[in-house]
């Protein structure tokens, strides 16, 4: 099991899709989360109409994606979704603060609804995103500081079109971890080769966490241009 997640595959995380029904459903979490009924609320509709270029946006710079095989990762299933740790030695430059990597995971569909992207771009759904999180190290020490401070957090976005064979193993052995608290450690990869090409090329806005507690303390980057996995295998989940 181990040796199949030292596949490159390991890069694309799974968090669990979540179907929420009756009074602790997605419409009934500001009972509780108050900033989930607030005015800068992720994921948006980016519609093409309401773009604006910005001439002040700089290019995404990645620095040390490429991790060697000998560093270890932390994938943990903490009860409602696949977390892979990141290592601080990541970071994102080309923003206003320096923002340090601090965990990935992905989103998708199922058998019955293929599109899984949270972001919707001028009404098309994608058939996943990945999201690699990042916390403002400039200003905070760690991420459970920063989570809830307005320029606290940077999500990396990317949306997939289709899923590769770069997911089979996960898609293969997803089921070994849905025990709750259950986590592995695994091997470094090149999570530079989960990104678009471009990295001059995205959509950026103030926004939020998309899950509870909804905290307003996102800067949200989604790449423009999507990368590519096979239908059959986001089917086969």
């Amino acid at each position: 099991m181990i040796g199949a997640l030292t596949s490159i595959a390991i890069a694309f995380i799974l968090k669990l899709k979540l179907y929420f029904e009756g009074p602790t459903g997605q419409d009934y979490w500001s009972n509780k989360y108050p900033y989930c009924a607030g005015s800068f609320q992720s994921p948006i509709h980016i519609t093409s109409d309401l773009l604006r270029f910005s001439p002040t946006l700089r290019p995404i710079e990645v620095r040390n994606y490429k991790l060697s095989s000998t560093e270890q990762l932390t994938l943990r299933n903490d009860g409602h979704s696949l977390k892979l740790s990141l290592p601080p030695t990541m970071y994102v430059a080309g923003l206003p603060n320096q923002f340090t990597a601090a965990q990935l995971h992905f989103h998708w569909g199922s058998s019955n609804w293929p599109t899984g992207s949270e972001h919707l771009v001028d009404s098309k759904q994608f058939a996943a995103e990945l999201h690699i999180v990042h916390y403002n190290s400039d200003k905070y020490p760690d991420i459970n500081t920063a989570i809830d401070k307005s320029d606290g957090l940077a999500v990396l976005g990317v949306l997939i079109k289709r899923l590769s064979s770069k997911v089979n193993q996960i898609l293969l052995n997803i089921c070994y971890f849905v025990f709750s608290d259950f986590e592995v450690r695994v091997p470094g990869f090149n999570v530079r080769g989960l990104l678009p090409a471009r990295l001059d090329e995205y959509y950026r806005y103030d926004g939020s966490l998309t899950t509870p507690p909804c905290f307003p303390s996102v800067l949200w980057t989604v790449f423009r241009n999507h990368v590519t996995i096979s239908h059959q295998q986001v089917l086969s989940h």
